[in-house]
């Protein structure tokens, strides 16, 4: 297989979006704002529910993205995300703002545009976006900057074939992650169906009083779970080559469901143990995630812990409690909530019985979840081995 090396420019544009006005923002619509947001960090675009936000105002019609366009990332949000690129699906309507940027191939006997993607999405060409991107509290980068990133590349029947083979992981890893969605989904409106809308088995048979079913009673979050608050350790205890544990201190490597962990510290303050929900306690205040690994907790955050052990209701609960962000705390400039604030939130529990019927029915949900999680971490790894073996001619095809 014969490769050589091009600069981007020689075979792409790279048009920048709208700058849409944020008064013209809203929760509903019909027309997505996309953002870097959007993008996972290995590439692939996800919807952000209850974040996602929709455009009311007028804007050229030019800046509405179709079906299989590709777009990446041009600005930094959230760690990771600078350069990520995405395919366009179908599924709604959706714009193109100024963060973002769309790409054209104008030379397909050069670059095929499957593979592209997955150029976007390789080691090498993002850490050239990020080393040349300018800014100080958020990276950003520009077309410009973009057309002189290096790529080497095979013959267009090459580039094609190692699309085929990437793009077989990319379709499992996304599947998996349509099943979790879809899997969260049911449990968490069977949460809402029984403990908010107070449609729960047996509910024609219950007197409500002041808005609670009979039986039922408000408890506080100190007398349900145990509560961690984190604690940071100096920085020079840091590290990201696997010694000591993974350290968290705020939601930047927060995933779908579980944390990603790229910090480890080698000073232990505070832990949390595998299986504990953490809270951020720092704006955005109410983030939750889990942990599957033993971790130092950062002051940003609070591992919790059910204290009967009925770990997948108390997640659930928290995540009806917590349905919008920053919906409790102080501060003069960011939110934060202190030890007390979080022992003192008031939960609904509803009798041993029904809650113990829904703990059975979301652990097993939250069981499959964890394990296609693992599986997609896995495939992400295998993917990620492969990709520049197969750009550089390592593999053949």
């Amino acid at each position: 297989m014969s490769i050589r090396e091009i600069q981007l420019g020689d075979a792409i544009t790279v048009k920048h979006g709208f700058a849409f006005k944020s008064k013209y923002f809203s929760e509903v619509g019909e027309k997505v704002v996309l953002t870097p947001g959007n993008f996972y960090e290995k590439g692939g675009f996800k919807r952000r529910i209850n974040k996602d936000r929709y455009y009311l105002g007028d804007f050229p019609e030019n800046y509405i993205l179709e079906k299989g366009d590709l777009v990446i990332a041009m600005t930094e949000q959230g760690a990771g995300l600078l350069g990520s690129s995405a395919w366009i699906p179908d599924n709604d309507v959706y714009l193109h703002n100024q963060r973002l940027g769309l790409v054209h191939v104008i030379n397909n006997r050069l670059l095929h545009k499957k593979y592209l993607y997955h150029l976007f999405n390789s080691h090498s060409v993002r850490g050239q976006i990020f080393g040349s991107a300018s800014g100080t509290k958020v990276r950003h980068t520009s077309p410009d900057k973009v057309y002189k990133v290096k790529v080497i590349i095979p013959e267009i029947s090459s580039q094609e074939k190692i699309a085929e083979i990437i793009d077989s992981y990319d379709d499992l890893i996304e599947n998996n992650r349509r099943r979790i969605e879809l899997l969260e989904e049911s449990a968490r409106l069977l949460y809402k169906e029984w403990f908010v809308q107070l449609r729960f088995p047996g509910h024609e048979h219950i007197q409500i009083i002041n808005g609670v079913p009979e039986g039922w009673s408000k408890v506080r979050l100190v007398d349900l779970a145990e509560l961690t608050m984190g604690q940071s350790p100096k920085s020079e205890f840091y590290n990201e080559n696997g010694e000591g544990l993974p350290f968290h201190q705020g939601v930047t490597n927060y995933g779908f469901r579980f944390v990603d962990n790229k910090t480890y510290c080698s000073k232990i303050t505070r832990l949390a143990e595998a299986g504990d929900i953490l809270c951020s306690v720092r704006a955005p205040v109410g983030r939750l995630n889990l942990t599957l690994d033993k971790m130092i907790l950062g002051r940003g955050l609070s591992a919790i812990r059910s204290k009967s052990g009925r770990q997948s209701f108390l997640f659930y609960a928290l995540r009806s409690f917590f349905f919008k962000e920053d919906i409790m705390g102080n501060g003069a400039i960011y939110a934060s909530v202190t030890k007390k604030d979080m022992e003192n939130i008031e939960l609904h529990t509803p009798p041993l019985l029904l809650e113990q019927q829904f703990e059975e029915f979301a652990s097993d949900i939250d069981v499959q979840i964890m394990n296609l999680s693992k599986q997609n971490k896995q495939l992400v790894q295998a993917r990620d081995i492969l990709l520049p073996r197969l750009m550089n001619g390592t593999l053949t095809v």
